[in-house]
């Protein structure tokens, strides 16, 4: 079940491309997290082709821009991502949940170079996202801290506490994307604990505020750039629309492929809607 061959050039072409290396890599681990891995590529293709400043040779060049996975079980995304950027080569996607891989199941940035910080425990990564703009303002340095989350991480209260400090300290070098795909392993988020009016409490809580369609790449770029050029004092939060499981018709929607590894027949049939462009 080998992942596709070498990645195209055109961001849309690109992102088919490693919705087919979510499906194999997670087939082959045979557990893993498609729903949401496949609602936030999109963004992580934009993010990492369009803005990042990084280096795979030196993930710890000190002007790097840091990036927080929050919702760390879509590691998958980051992985797929990471690999086709040159941080290792594409065929270790294989080893995702591998006993002793650097892929381990949420992102650990004591395996895997390039890794900010070791996500998993949901509700955490905003508050470190916090502490490296805090820290890049207190050096006068020009680095981005991006951090993005899902929405049903977003019911913890920790968010909403790092949330409160970041417009009190103007970090306008901090912008959070959240990946509101209104889904988590007990059903939606809506019925779960529902946070709306999301972008209006963003917005109450004294952040620059954009809502996107999170599968349009156009509408994620133009909001990237506008969160990029900020210097307000105030901190950038973007509200990306996304679908659970997109691109594959029968995960989309549905909260039972939160958690669960395809087979190779479902494998096989989600990389052929995936090729065929559903």
């Amino acid at each position: 079940m080998p992942t596709s061959t070498a990645a195209p050039t055109d961001l849309k072409s690109l992102t088919k491309h490693l919705r087919h290396d979510i499906i194999r890599m997670i087939e082959a681990a045979g557990n893993g997290h498609p729903g949401g891995s496949l609602s936030i590529i999109d963004i992580l293709t934009v993010l990492y082709w369009k803005f990042l400043k990084h280096d795979p040779k030196q993930p710890a060049w000190e002007g790097r821009d840091r990036f927080i996975l929050s919702k760390g079980h879509a590691c998958p995304a980051l992985y797929a991502v990471m690999a086709h950027r040159g941080y290792f080569p594409t065929a270790d996607l294989m080893n995702l949940r591998k006993l002793g891989s650097p892929l381990q199941g949420h992102p650990d940035r004591l395996r895997m170079p390039g890794i900010e910080f070791s996500t998993g425990s949901l509700g955490q990564g905003l508050s470190v996202g916090v502490g490296m703009a805090l820290a890049a303002k207190a050096d006068k340095k020009d680095w981005k801290t991006v951090v993005a989350l899902g929405d049903g991480e977003m019911q913890e209260g920790q968010c909403w506490e790092a949330f409160m400090s970041a417009p009190k300290f103007k970090l306008d070098n901090l912008i959070a994307i959240v990946d509101h795909n209104n889904g988590q392993i007990d059903g939606p988020v809506t019925e779960v604990m529902n946070i709306e009016p999301l972008t209006d409490k963003l917005k109450t809580f004294n952040w620059e505020v954009q809502a996107v369609d999170g599968h349009d790449l156009d509408a994620v770029e133009k909001a990237l750039a506008k969160a990029w050029a900020a210097k307000d004092g105030k901190p950038q939060a973007i509200v990306a629309k996304t679908v659970k499981g997109k691109g594959v018709s029968f995960m989309e929607h549905n909260i039972a492929w939160h958690g669960n590894a395809p087979k190779k027949e479902d494998a096989d049939k989600a990389c052929m809607e995936i090729k065929n462009g559903r």
